[in-house]
């Protein structure tokens, strides 16, 4: 039985990727919260992943065939943080996509070296990119902590690959959404207030600006693009996304029809929610398809229908 570590595995994409790897006939060994557990069952130390010589332990005692880095520290106010030079938060960002991810690829050189280890990065690594649609050879200009932090791990897999012969592949994800976004995302905040206006026509939803452009998929889909790069002869980084711009105010029209309200009556607008300058971030995983097969599966439609249905089930 091949074994994958899964670094990150509470949070929705190793909510996903557990569920795909058990399916595939793999023991799945999960960190989270400096928690560690496995499926099947059996007893493990707790894991600091800023600690060395924990995940030193870890990678060498379950030596997994697959690692999954999948950690993100997001914070609702980054952009104001950045400015203000809070020193927290780039510290916690550095540790839990950088330091962390070190502490990983080292453990993988030097003692499972046929691991394959696979980076969540994000689209913020390229800024206000000036090309549309994104792909792999659009330069990396981050303008936020979270970006900054996440272009940094992908320096290091290209370091260890290159240097070390470490299979360190990055993903470049964009938005991707399901039932397991918490509630501080713009999607579940549209999803939920939506269903609060459906049973309370007082109860508002404020967003703003319904003109923001975002390429938008669905959490299932992007935690298969995480197999299919693993599952690629050569570790290469990878724009996923699915190529589809969608605003904003298409997102809550979709969602008000599905509920049965009228979205100008559901939701205001209020630009003092504006917090950062808009961007347009689109990406092109025409490589990713072309070399892997990949396709999204589920539309743009029914990965809004999923979200209120679950909400609605859990009175969220």
């Amino acid at each position: 039985m091949k074994t994958s570590l899964v670094i990150g595995a509470g949070g929705q994409d190793g909510t996903f990727l557990i569920e795909l790897l058990a399916r595939r006939g793999d023991m799945v060994v999960g960190v989270d919260q400096n928690k560690v557990w496995s499926a099947p069952a059996e007893n493990w130390d707790a894991v600091d992943i800023l600690k060395k010589e924990q995940v030193l332990s870890l990678v060498k005692k379950t030596q997994p065939a697959e690692c999954y880095y999948l950690p993100a520290f997001h914070h609702s106010a980054e952009d104001a943080s950045l400015l203000s030079g809070d020193p927290q938060l780039f510290d916690r960002s550095y540790a839990v996509h950088v330091r962390g991810l070190i502490h990983f690829l080292h453990a993988i050189a030097q003692t499972s070296k046929r691991t394959r280890l696979f980076y969540a990065a994000s689209s913020h690594v390229f800024g206000s990119p000036s090309v549309q649609p994104q792909d792999e050879n659009t330069p990396l200009n981050p303008e936020n902590v979270y970006g900054i932090t996440k272009t940094t791990g992908i320096h290091c897999c290209r370091h260890f690959r290159l240097e070390l012969g470490v299979f360190a592949a990055a993903g470049i994800l964009y938005n991707h959404e399901s039932h397991l976004r918490p509630a501080q995302f713009l999607s579940q905040k549209i999803v939920r207030g939506v269903l609060a206006f459906q049973q309370d026509k007082s109860r508002r939803l404020v967003l703003g600006d319904l003109n923001a452009v975002v390429d938008w998929g669905y959490a299932g889909d992007y935690a298969g693009a995480m197999l299919r790069i693993l599952g690629h002869a050569t570790p290469e980084d990878f724009v996923v996304a699915t190529g589809e711009p969608h605003t904003v105010g298409e997102f809550l029209q979709i969602a008000c029809e599905i509920a049965g309200v009228d979205w100008r009556e559901c939701a205001v607008t209020d630009s003092s929610l504006l917090k950062k300058k808009p961007t347009l971030l689109v990406g092109d995983s025409s490589k990713l398809r072309r070399l892997t097969g990949w396709q999204p599966k589920t539309s743009f439609r029914s990965m809004i229908e999923e979200m209120l249905e679950r909400a609605r089930k859990t009175n969220l």
